[in-house]
């Protein structure tokens, strides 16, 4: 069955599909955009690392690590008159490091990153990997370094404060480092074809990298 969707496809934005769909377009973004930069520049992937507890990745679907409950021994039973105290079993929260791929593109002479291409996941939005990935883009934009972020989920709020980012399902943000702090949002909803966009000078992205999936 071909797929009925014009651009983005929902389902997609399911957990269990997401973090291979993210790995693909990640990949098919990089195909795209090596052949329009050579020999001027080079397009890398490089993964940045953060920490999540264990509830927090669960709650999100992706639970790295398998959690079990561990029977205690029971203790001899005592003939004296006072009752003994059993223990409950708990689980304390665990710090889980997790990694995402990103794309960056090089200068092939002096190695400057010259733009940084993220493309956004859940947990890019919510709680602890929320305020971990917006540390790492204040880096950014405090650089020399042009961005393109993708949001692709429509679960999560936006990252932009504009209300008008909450208006839509989809938004690809392009930050270049002489217009700030001003930057171009393109936003769609669900039955919208993905809009090609300017991602830097002599650099755009065709929207049918975005079905690799």
């Amino acid at each position: 069955m071909a797929n009925p969707f014009p651009g983005m496809n929902p389902y997609l934005e399911q957990l269990e599909f997401w973090s291979d769909c993210h790995n693909q377009l990640i990949t098919a973004i990089a195909r795209a955009l090596s052949p329009q930069l050579v020999p001027k520049y080079r397009v890398v992937t490089d993964k940045w690392v953060y920490t999540l507890t264990d509830t927090v990745m669960m709650a999100l679907g992706r639970p790295d690590v398998s959690l079990q409950r561990q029977r205690l021994p029971q203790s001899p039973r005592k003939t004296a008159s006072i009752p003994t105290l059993e223990p409950i079993p708990v689980q304390v929260p665990m710090l889980l490091e997790m990694s995402q791929s990103y794309l960056q593109v090089k200068d092939t002479v002096t190695q400057a990153v010259v733009t940084v291409i993220e493309v956004l996941s859940p947990a890019n939005k919510r709680g602890e990997g929320r305020a971990q990935y917006e540390a790492k883009r204040q880096q950014v934009l405090a650089s020399q370094t042009h961005l393109v972020e993708i949001d692709l989920l429509r679960g999560g709020a936006p990252l932009m404060a504009e209300a008008v980012a909450a208006q839509w399902h989809y938004r690809l943000l392009v930050s270049r480092t002489a217009q700030r702090p001003v930057a171009d949002l393109y936003a769609f909803n669900l039955p919208t074809p993905i809009p090609p966009f300017p991602s830097a000078p002599r650099m755009s992205m065709p929207p049918s990298i975005y079905n690799p999936c």
